[in-house]
């Protein structure tokens, strides 16, 4: 098995939810005592955000791409970003480095259009919801994506004020489920949690949607490069 290199930190309870993932996904296909090879990075999160805030994407590339480096010269052979927010600057993260990378929104997108779904709704920071880079790649796919209209900033308040700190409050659970049904209102047969965090309020017992999470996907789809 090859060894996993993660940069991660973008939060840390996102973070540990990989790394719990990827060893119990490793552990079920291998047997006995097997666990996941594997290399975190975990970045102090304060100084990213506060990068995300001043849209200075630049800066928050090259420090990923510092983060990537120290990850492949450790013995890194697969590399992954545990965020969906920060693959805003995937590129930059991955400039001089060949080593093989799985991009998050691949395997979920795979996943939708295995189960026959076209039209799905994304939830995530308003970075994730609002630009390009993540809409676009999922549209490559094969995918037509919705995003809320009206409650982005609330959503996003949630993801950074209570989620990455820990907190998991039934009211904002509450606006999570009037989102997804919205979304479901305007078409939507399914939604992407596209944001690392969001699992931890939202699943499939509560959601009027079925729910596509993008860290057990991508956690999963690393543990299939490193097996590949």
């Amino acid at each position: 098995m090859k060894t996993i290199g993660l940069v991660g930190g973008m939060s840390w309870e996102s973070s540990s939810h990989y790394y719990r993932i990827i060893n119990a996904e490793t552990a079920r296909r291998r047997g006995g005592l097997h666990s996941a090879p594997l290399i975190l990075n975990s970045l102090d999160f304060a100084p990213i955000a506060a990068l995300q805030a001043e849209g200075d994407w630049e800066a928050a590339g090259r420090r990923l791409n510092a983060a990537a480096r120290g990850l492949v010269a450790a013995g890194a052979q697969v590399l992954g970003l545990a965020t969906n927010t920060m693959h805003l600057v995937a590129e930059a993260m991955l400039e001089g480095i060949k080593t093989p990378f799985v991009h998050i929104a691949d395997p979920t997108a795979a996943a939708l259009r295995a189960d026959g779904f076209a039209t799905v709704g994304l939830l995530g920071t308003r970075f994730t919801m609002e630009m390009d880079f993540y809409r676009d790649r999922l549209a490559a796919g094969g995918l037509e994506v919705l995003v809320p209209e009206v409650e982005r900033t609330n959503l996003d308040g949630i993801i950074f004020e209570e989620l990455c700190r820990g907190i998991v409050r039934e009211p904002s659970r509450r606006i999570y489920v009037e989102a997804i049904g919205r979304l479901a209102a305007r078409g939507a047969e399914a939604v992407i949690l596209g944001c690392t965090e969001i699992g931890m309020l939202v699943d499939d017992d509560v959601s009027p949607l079925p729910v596509y999470d993008t860290t057990e996907l991508h956690a999963r789809a690393l543990v299939d490069a490193a097996l590949a």
